[in-house]
């Protein structure tokens, strides 16, 4: 219901508030989807974890690392945000929002997010709660 509420507020606001492109702007975002954040995806004998919600919101981050099954962080590699464009947070067509690992290896994915203006938020997903339906 809440994120029902929200998703209203933001089609009520006028289309030149809508930059998402500060921390300020896209953390009340990310903060209310966060079990949004990342989906895994069995594929072609591969898991698939998609980080296109993510993508979908980087104006605003300065950088996202994941880590795999209690592993040492990586840092994901975004698109820088196209600002000044009139969809800032789109996601280029060549780019893939997922990375490749072997079909079942992935138990738990732990993201953190490091915003522009410095803070931080983190969540830890288990395979089960993020896995896509077949």
């Amino acid at each position: 219901m809440l994120r029902y509420a929200f998703c209203l507020v933001l089609l009520a606001l006028p289309a030149s508030a809508q930059n998402f492109t500060t921390a300020a702007e896209v953390k009340p975002i990310l903060q209310a989807t966060k079990g949004n954040w990342i989906a895994v995806r069995e594929w072609n004998g591969q898991d698939l974890i998609y980080f296109t919600h993510l993508e979908s919101w980087r104006c605003g981050l300065a950088e996202l690392r994941y880590g795999v099954n209690g592993g040492l962080p990586e840092v994901w590699k975004m698109d820088p945000c196209f600002e000044g464009t009139a969809q800032a947070n789109a996601i280029g067509a060549d780019r893939l929002p997922y990375v490749a690992l072997p079909l079942g290896s992935v138990q738990r994915v732990d993201i953190m997010l490091i915003f522009d203006d410095g803070s931080t938020d983190s969540a830890g997903f288990d395979r089960a709660a993020v896995l896509m339906p077949g």
